[in-house]
This record gives C-alpha cells, structure tokens and sequence, in this order.
C-alpha cells in the first residue's frame, strides 16, 4: 500500500511538470512549435504510452498483461494479478517548417506522460495517469506594406502557449470470459493565451493588439469494450471500441482588444466573453487485433472525433462592427487510421535477443481545424521502436520503450512541417503482491 501511494505522490508531482519543455531560441511551449496550434484548442496530443508508439498509436484492441494500455480502459483487467504497473515518458523532436522558399528548424523536448497500473480484484484492472490533451506553443511575425510605394508598414506578431491536460482513474473489468469493459474518469484542466500585435511604422495609426484567453477545468470521460476470439490454438482476434461522450467544458473565452495611440499614448480598451464558449466533441474508435502465439501481434484502429458538431469562439468585424461569437464552421471532423505490429521470439525466454520487442507502425490522420475556411493540413506518420528488456538480478519483468517517429503535416498553400521525434519510456513492473512463504 504504501508502493502505491508513493505512485500517487509522484503522479500528483507531474502535475507541476507536465507543462513544461525544453527549446532552443525558437521557443516552445507546452512540447510543440507549431503555428498550427494557434487555432482551436490547440495541436491534439498523442495520448498513447511507450509501447503504443513504437506503433505510431496502435493499440484500442491491445490487451497486454505487463503494460498499461489508456487507449481503451477495458484492457486494464489483462494486467497480471502480481504486477504493478508504473510507465513515464519523455519525448524530443526536430521540426522543420516550410514555407515557400523559407525554412525555419525548431527543437523542443517535454515530459510526455506518467500512467500506474494493477490488478485490484479478480477480473479487474485500475490505471492511474497524467496524460496530455492538446499542446499551444508558437511565435512568429510577419511584415508588409500598406500603399504601393512603401512608406507605410506594418509588423504583425503572433505568440501563444498553453494546453489541456487530464489526470484519469481508470476501471477494465472482465465481464465474461473473453469480454471486458472499462471507463476513464478524468479530470481535465489547463489554459491558453494568445496575442496578435499590430504596429505600423507611423504615429498617425494606432498599434492594435488582441489577446485571447480562456481557462479550463471540468471532466472528460472516455468507455471502451474489448472481446477476444480464438480462431486456433495459437491464434486468436481481439475486437475493441471506444467512446467518449460530447460536452460543454464550462469555460468562458475572452478576447481583449486594446487599441493604443502612439502619439497620445492613450489606451481603449474593449473586453468581449462568451459564455460556456469551449466544448469537447463525441468520440469513438474500433480497433481489431491478430495475435499469433504472443509472437507476432497486427492491429487496425480507426478513430473519429466528431469537431464539425462543435463551435469556437471567433473574433470578426463587419461595416466597423466587432463581435466575438460562436463560429459553427470552424471546425471538421478528424479521422484518424492506424496500422501496426509488434514481434517478439519469446517474451519469457532466457536469452536478452528472444525477449527484444520489435514495433512498427504507420496513421493517415486528416486535421480538424479548418484555415480561412480550408481544411488544416493532413497529416502522414510512420514509426518504428523496441522495447528493450531489462534483465538483472533484482527485476526482469520491466522494459525500456525506445521509438522513433517522422511526422509530415501537409496543405495547400499552408506551412509544410517535418517533424522527427524520438520517444522514450520506462516501464517498472514489480511484483508487488505476491505472498512469500517461510519453509
């Protein structure tokens, strides 16, 4: 028991962590560069552990009995009945941005996620996490000219940081032999701040500056169901689906516009809110399984979010009217397809080669955000890891998850942006409640 507090502890000292990243003069915020992440809510975050990414994120109709799978809650009541579970991870990434004839390369690191797991009864499985929802973290500028012959311009700068993040409590519970159902309760907060900046190089226009803010803290809960088949004495095919519910976040967006005289340095000030402005969209995903011999492991997911449902506070003027209201076509629906595998010889064979995991996988993902009223940028991904383990005298359940990633986010007449990304993560898997016995 106390093992298990001391994980909470440590969970609850993420908390204070969780935002913060590593960078160059580039800057970053939150674990991302990207200007992609001044829209909406952000860029979503892969919310999958170690061993998922050296799958590219595979994993809703995974059942792994020494790693903790968060992708579907029903897989919690495969952990072995001796073994907590503790999983941390790290990641660093290159990104490359292209713009025309521009590049500009961008570097940032940042503490990816924290999750626990362990059988509490028969049958069922509970997991405890920090896990990242979306990341907000990009400045740059821009400079023009307002007449033909040049004498007016114009530097326009736009920054922001922020993030959602959630805690969770998770169930799986074996129904029925072969059938198993879970839940993730979260607790979800975190904040963004943007700004655009206005300034001309003369005294006679004023500088205008935006900020917009908004502040989150409500629930977001996340169902998943996983049914196993055998079709063969080594072979069997495991089916899972996901749910999340759609809801409003009760949280009231601000944008501030202030205008200030460069002349006179006087200030106006103009506050706009709208009330219960942020919601989170229905989710739901299926995912489907080949599993020979615990050697060789293939997998499918297919997820939905369902954003064009949901709204977004936007900031518009029309014949000198502002107005700061809830844009219904600002977002679309995302897709996501993943396909993957993992192989290993003999997970509990006596040799370090025949226990080595060795994962693959590739996701087509098109964007949710629309820009300027096209759809964002689509995005391709391949991976490719392995999850070392680590064999001593003292402990040889547990494993070192290494990947690597190469992300392509593409659109017309949009930024092209190249990230590598190399994951890390540690799995302690300690045989915590075996019951030792005097001779």
């Amino acid at each position: 028991m106390k093992k298990i507090c001391s994980a909470v502890v440590l969970a609850a000292f993420a908390l204070t962590v969780s935002a913060q990243s590593a960078s160059d003069t580039n800057q970053s915020y939150s674990g991302t560069n990207s200007p992609y992440s001044q829209y909406g809510l952000g860029e979503l975050a892969d919310q999958s552990s170690g061993f998922n990414r050296g799958m590219n994120g595979l994993g809703l109709a995974f059942r792994e009995h020494n790693q903790v799978n968060q992708l579907n809650p029903a897989s919690y009541s495969s952990i072995d009945s001796l073994s907590f579970i503790f999983d941390v991870g790290i990641s660093g990434q290159l990104t490359n941005f292209k713009e025309g004839n521009k590049k500009v390369n961008a570097r940032n690191a940042d503490f990816d996620y924290l999750v626990a797991g362990f059988r509490a009864f028969r049958h069922v499985g509970v997991s405890i996490g920090l896990i990242p929802f979306s990341n907000i973290g990009y400045k740059y500028s821009s400079k023009g000219y307002t007449n033909a012959d040049k004498s007016v311009s114009y530097t326009n700068t736009y920054r922001g940081n922020g993030g959602l993040h959630q805690v969770y409590l998770g169930v799986g519970w074996e129904l029925v032999k072969n059938l198993s159902i879970g839940a993730n309760v979260s607790y979800m907060w975190g904040d963004y701040e943007r700004a655009i900046t206005n300034e001309y190089n003369v005294a006679t226009i004023n500088t205008l500056r935006k900020y917009y803010t908004a502040s989150v803290s409500n629930y977001k809960l996340d169902f998943g169901a996983q049914y196993t088949l055998p079709i063969g004495k080594k072979d069997k095919l495991t089916v899972g689906v996901t749910f999340s519910p759609a809801h409003k976040l009760s949280a009231d967006p601000e944008c501030k516009v202030i205008s200030v005289n460069s002349t006179t340095n006087v200030t106006d000030t103009t506050t706009y809110t709208v009330n219960n402005g942020l919601e989170l969209p229905m989710m739901i995903g299926a995912g489907l399984q080949f599993n020979h011999n615990n050697q060789l492991k293939l997998g499918v997911d297919y997820q939905q979010q369902r954003w064009s449902k949901v709204g977004f506070p936007v900031y518009t003027t029309s014949n000198d009217v502002a107005s700061y209201a809830i844009n219904k076509d600002y977002f679309t629906d995302r897709h996501k397809l993943v396909f993957g595998g993992e192989y290993c010889q003999n997970e509990y064979g006596r040799s370090f080669m025949s226990r080595l995991r060795y994962r693959f996988g590739a996701s087509y993902t098109t964007p949710y955000l629309k820009i300027n009223g096209h759809d964002g940028p689509k995005e391709i991904s391949v991976s490719a890891g392995f999850g070392i383990p680590i064999i001593n005298s003292i402990n040889n359940r547990s494993f070192l998850n290494i990947s690597a990633q190469w992300v392509n986010q593409k659109a017309k007449d949009l930024i092209d942006a190249n990230t590598f990304r190399i994951n890390i993560g540690i799995t302690f898997n300690e045989r915590w409640f075996a019951k030792w016995k005097v001779e």
